[in-house]
């Protein structure tokens, strides 16, 4: 699957959204702003879990991305990890300035709540729902925080498999991946003449991988 990225300029500015229970202090976003800031690239990474990560949504992960977009001085590339990607799919189909130009996404939660939720368990979404919250370990934080059944309800109004982007999609993901589940990934992205699909021997985090990660992007973004 071609991305056609030789008719693509050289990235001027990137936007990375982190992962869920993750922030901008991640060794992948650490990993990109500092090669990105050495090419001098524009780099935007907010902290998604702001102002609360119980009160985390998708549609509110989707108004930042939005707003990181419209400040960016030209066109925009964005990055996401897990759900961070899913959310990057969603906000290039949304966009209808033509300012996003290509995404590059790691391990993108596309089937959000399918696959993670059935390791939950019927059972446990529905204590979710009834207690309101559910008490999930932040790696960011090093601790358990609470987020809201919110995030659910609201996850389940985005259906990527949906979504029709023009954009070229440069996609990581994890053969041994626990999270996301690599077979949805590779649905999605067989059906999309965009998107050039990287299956890896890893798991979710990538972090052996982050090497390869790099160095294709780099490519992909054209800072050769």
């Amino acid at each position: 699957m071609a991305t056609g990225t030789a008719t693509l300029p050289p990235v001027r500015h990137v936007v990375y959204l982190h992962g869920f229970a993750s922030s901008p202090a991640s060794a992948k976003a650490a990993r990109f702003a500092q090669e990105l800031s050495a090419r001098d690239v524009g780099f935007a990474c907010p902290d998604l879990n702001e102002p609360s990560f119980e009160t985390l949504t998708v549609t509110r992960m989707l108004a930042v991305t939005a707003r990181e977009v419209a400040a960016a001085p030209g066109p925009v590339a964005l990055v996401g990890s897990s759900l961070g990607g899913f959310v990057a799919a969603h906000a290039a189909a949304a966009d209808g300035t033509g300012k996003i130009d290509r995404l590059v996404l790691m391990a993108p939660a596309f089937d959000v709540g399918g696959h993670r939720l059935r390791q939950l368990g019927r059972a446990g979404v529905d204590e979710w729902r009834r207690r309101g919250t559910l008490e999930v370990l932040h790696h960011a934080y090093g601790g358990p925080r609470a987020v809201a059944y919110a995030l659910y309800e609201d996850a389940a109004r985005y259906d990527a498999f949906a979504l029709s982007l023009a954009q070229p999609i440069l996609i990581f993901q994890g053969r041994l991946d626990a999270s996301v589940d690599p077979v949805a990934v590779e649905a999605w992205a067989r059906t999309r003449a965009a998107v050039t699909l990287r299956l890896l021997d890893d798991d979710h985090q990538l972090t052996a991988s982050i090497e390869t990660i790099w160095k294709e992007s780099a490519v992909f973004l054209g800072l050769f």
